[in-house]
């Protein structure tokens, strides 16, 4: 065979050996890129699935019902664990009144059993899976930064009458009665709040958790 043939031999080898790298890496392009998305929803930190009757957390705290009536106000707050279209629930139910500078009702949690500090700066925001009465409710979050009861971060969100997966990002939480930007490796207490005016709360949440 001579040079010229020798070269042509050459230059379809390379042709094939192309070809199948690109087949390969299309085949496993999508393959790889599955595997990235699997492992970032395997490293989100489950708050709560509701899975305990006596509403204690998977972070090992519990789960407890506030009022304005610490306050002084009227409104009542039924917290209670409930199944709900087969899902295990937290639901959230009462009257917000406004008499007597009241105006809220909230399931609170803190995020330590021992009421310590929980470092959250490695997530990107809360994703929560909801279902309600239409109305808007509110997700509060307190950190070490938080010196007085009526100081909060707080998110909004509508929960409509099926169950709908919510993501809240760290950025969308504003600061309430206080100048201090939120720092998410201080946080001690998250807050499931219907807040603001007087309405009847319907809010169930199965699932909690911070996502990355």
């Amino acid at each position: 065979m001579g040079v010229s043939g020798q070269a042509r031999v050459s230059q379809n080898l390379s042709r094939r050996c192309c070809a199948k790298i690109i087949l390969v890496t299309g085949l496993l392009g999508p393959i790889l890129l599955h595997s990235t998305e699997g492992n970032a929803q395997a490293e989100d930190m489950l708050i709560d699935d509701f899975s305990d009757p006596g509403l204690t957390s998977k972070l090992g705290s519990v789960w407890r019902g506030v009022s304005d009536q610490v306050m002084g106000g009227i409104s009542q707050a039924s917290v209670t664990r409930e199944v709900i279209e087969e899902r295990n629930a937290l639901r959230l139910k009462g009257d917000v009144r406004l008499e007597n500078d009241g105006g809220f009702i909230q399931a609170a949690l803190d995020l330590s059993p021992d009421r310590g500090v929980y470092d959250a700066s490695g997530f990107t925001g809360l994703r929560l899976t909801v279902r309600g009465n239409g109305e808007r409710y509110s997700l509060h979050l307190r950190s070490t930064d938080n010196v007085r009861p009526w100081q909060s971060y707080r998110a909004h969100f509508t929960a409509g009458p099926e169950w709908e997966a919510i993501e809240l990002p760290f950025a969308s939480f504003t600061p309430y009665r206080l100048e201090t930007a939120l720092d998410t490796s201080r946080l001690r207490r998250i807050g499931l709040v219907a807040i603001g005016r007087a309405f009847s709360a319907d809010l169930a949440v199965s699932e909690l958790a911070f996502y990355r």
